[in-house]
């Protein structure tokens, strides 16, 4: 059995807000959420600037009590799941709850859980840690109180793979739906990186921009790292049709590969096949592509390399593509940030809103595409990607089709 497959709730909190409305209504602004970070003593770190969640308090979501089991991205994963399931207006009766799958992405859990643990352990010398450290660092900490707040006992997992973790959750899903093994599934990510020991170590890497994120810049200096969380509904597409409610648009296909490359270096080779790979998944050809949710670091390796991976599957067509990284606004959200551009990508597609590439200051012949640099364009697409490339060398990306 092969259905197709149908997005009809959306959740988002990022720098950009703390909903899907206050999301899209920043993309299309070309406003960024890159400010002088506040999670971490001032100074303490070579980068002063990143994506940080504004003005957040747990106390606007949960209880104290329930605050307390969860450290703060699987705190993200909830809320985004909140507010996706809610948009797509699904109640989970036994039946449903039994045939619903969660896939959720994320790099490093809860780190600022572990890295508090840890200073208390070595630096205060206190020899005993909470008893539930365990439950609030494990990575499937979000998916599991995903489960619990709505009931769901189908499939329930995460995935991590660095910055194509919520890529390959979101593509997992999209698969058990399409093939029948659930007939509902909450799929995405969440991150929350704002802890000093894990920062220390990006640091080390030199790839932070000591500014702002400038992807496909010729004076792009890094990645700013970002935080927040993103869900998708996904769900058949002949079921959300009978129920009247609003489709954004249809996951279409998902393709993924590894590089066998480097374990940072990106690979045209491997980003291209992941593409050819979500096209071939979709029966999209590429000339259908309108667009392009780039993965557009803004690091002087990533972003050409990319531009040549696009420029390897859709030959003279890459000259009309509309390409632009939102990580110029939310910041990279590393597990978190396939959910936050397919969210971007498909309301793109569903407003005929492009989101630009913000930041953007002098061309670079080796990202010569239609970026669409600091303004968003009213534009139609019938057809996107989402792509997502991750250290290690792998890959995951999404293909898109509107539903008008």
């Amino acid at each position: 059995m092969t259905r197709r497959v149908a997005v009809t709730g959306i959740g988002v909190i990022s720098a950009l807000g703390s909903a899907r409305p206050a999301f899209f209504e920043a993309l299309e602004s070309g406003i960024s959420g890159i400010r002088p970070m506040t999670l971490v003593p001032e100074g303490s770190l070579r980068f002063p600037n990143a994506a940080e969640v504004p003005a957040y308090d747990p106390a606007n979501y949960f209880e104290e009590r329930d605050a307390g089991f969860l450290d703060r991205f699987a705190q993200f994963a909830l809320i985004a799941a909140r507010e996706a399931v809610g948009d797509a207006g699904i109640s989970f009766d036994p039946s449903l709850a039994e045939n619903t799958a969660i896939v959720t992405g994320s790099c490093v859990g809860g780190k600022t859980t572990e890295d508090a643990g840890f200073r208390s352990l070595y630096e205060q010398k206190n020899s005993r840690f909470p008893p539930l450290m365990i439950p609030k660092v494990m990575a499937n900490a979000g998916a599991s109180r995903i489960s619990l707040e709505y009931g769901i006992t189908g499939p329930v997992y995460t995935v991590s793979t660095a910055c194509s973790s919520a890529n390959h959750a979101i593509g997992q899903a999209f698969w058990l739906v399409r093939n029948g093994s659930a007939e509902v599934a909450i799929a995405g990510g969440s991150e929350a990186p704002f802890s000093l020991g894990l920062l220390k170590s990006w640091e080390a890497l030199r790839v932070i921009s000591p500014n702002t994120c400038r992807p496909f810049s010729r004076d792009r200096q890094g990645l700013i790292l970002g935080e927040g969380a993103a869900m998708l509904v996904l769900e058949p597409m002949d079921r959300a049709r009978a129920r009247g409610t609003r489709i954004w648009g249809e996951l279409a296909g998902f393709g993924m590969s590894s590089d066998a490359h480097h374990i940072t270096q990106p690979s045209a080779n491997g980003a291209a096949r992941a593409m050819r790979a979500a096209l071939a998944d979709a029966g999209v050809a590429p000339e259908a592509v309108g667009y392009i949710n780039a993965h557009g670091t803004g690091t002087p390796a990533n972003d050409p390399t990319e531009v040549e991976a696009i420029r390897s599957v859709f030959g003279p067509h890459a000259e009309k593509l509309m390409v632009s990284s939102t990580k110029s606004m939310h910041g990279h959200t590393l597990g978190a940030a396939g959910a936050l551009e397919a969210a971007a990508t498909l309301m793109a597609l569903h407003e005929g809103i492009i989101p630009p590439t913000a930041n953007f200051s002098e061309p670079d012949p080796a990202c010569d595409l239609d970026v669409v640099p600091n303004t968003a364009r009213r534009a139609r697409a019938e057809c996107a990607l989402s792509n997502s490339f991750a250290f290690g060398g792998l890959n995951a990306v999404l293909a898109f089709r509107s539903v008008i």
